[in-house]
């Protein structure tokens, strides 16, 4: 069991890793394509490579979602996520950017009970105070240079934290392969209308024309890398538990960190680690509290 566990750990791990540094080649196309261009083939490959896995593991049958509106629901938050992140990160440093991502695992927890009608646990709404004061720290310079550019984090943590609830909501009603499928096959469409529109939108940072060689490739890699890190996260949690890889998420910040250091040449200063650390440390104790609030239950008495 111990040993399921450590290899759980390493599987989750070594899929946070790999979304780390997809974001990073991602960050690297800035000033080539733009970002919703980006995002729009991104997905539209990784829709085409994961529909051809799911057709020949289940068949024509498992395209059919059971729920049609949920599956759209889920799509549509994916690409506004997607779109915000990739502008996110676009413009500021990758780490600042995740950084604020992180947010959406406390935002998961209120949105989960505001909409499905969970429970709230107290320490969610306390913590949800401490990481949006770690959230503050961090949009506070980049909004003086920034302006609203600067809050593209927040909004795609949000829609992010949306979809987290809307996959809650799709639970069991398809494999996880078909659920990855619904959630990019939605994606796609939403993310190639957005950028028809940009293209004739008048603005030009926002048109493009036929992408190089090498943006197709790095599109490529990074449908690749965030499926593969994705299946990783799956197999790590069918190894260790959920509950038991979740802290693993927070090796992103420390893999986006030395990325941006190394190959954007973006330090974050005391502030930026500061509100990280407030952000990683009301991640790290919602999983605690949801840890060790069974515990206490089975010791009350009945």
């Amino acid at each position: 069991m111990q040993h399921d566990q450590r290899a759980g750990l390493a599987y989750a791990a070594a899929g946070f890793v790999i979304l780390s540094i997809g974001d990073a080649v991602i960050k690297s196309m800035a000033g080539e394509w733009p970002a919703v261009a980006v995002a729009a083939l991104r997905f539209s490959i990784g829709a085409l490579g994961l529909s051809v896995l799911l057709w020949r593991s289940e068949g024509r049958s498992a395209f059919v979602p059971q729920n049609l509106w949920l599956q759209a629901a889920r799509g549509l938050c994916l690409a506004l996520a997607s779109l915000c992140f990739f502008s996110a990160i676009y413009i500021m440093p990758l780490a600042e950017a995740m950084a604020i991502g992180f947010l959406a695992p406390v935002l998961t927890q209120v949105f989960g009970g505001l909409i499905l009608g969970e429970k709230i646990r107290p320490a969610a709404w306390a913590v949800s105070v401490i990481a949006l004061a770690g959230v503050m720290m961090i949009l506070r310079p980049n909004l003086a240079e920034l302006g609203l550019g600067a809050l593209l984090p927040l909004v795609s943590a949000t829609f992010f934290a949306l979809m987290m609830v809307a996959n809650r909501a799709s639970a069991g009603q398809g494999s996880a392969l078909s659920m990855q499928v619904f959630v990019a096959g939605v994606a796609s469409p939403i993310l190639i209308i957005a950028a028809v529109g940009a293209k004739f939108s008048g603005i030009p940072e926002l048109n493009f024309g036929w992408p190089s060689w090498d943006v197709i490739l790095r599109c490529a890699i990074v449908a690749v890398t965030a499926s593969s890190a994705h299946w990783l996260a799956y197999i790590g949690t069918s190894k260790a538990g959920a509950s038991q890889v979740a802290p693993a998420i927070y090796v992103q910040m420390l893999v986006a960190i030395a990325l941006g250091w190394w190959w954007f040449g973006d330090v974050p200063d005391l502030l930026t680690l500061g509100g990280a650390g407030m952000i990683i440390a009301a991640g790290l104790f919602l999983w605690w509290d949801s840890q060790s609030s069974p515990k206490q239950s089975a010791k009350r008495p009945s």
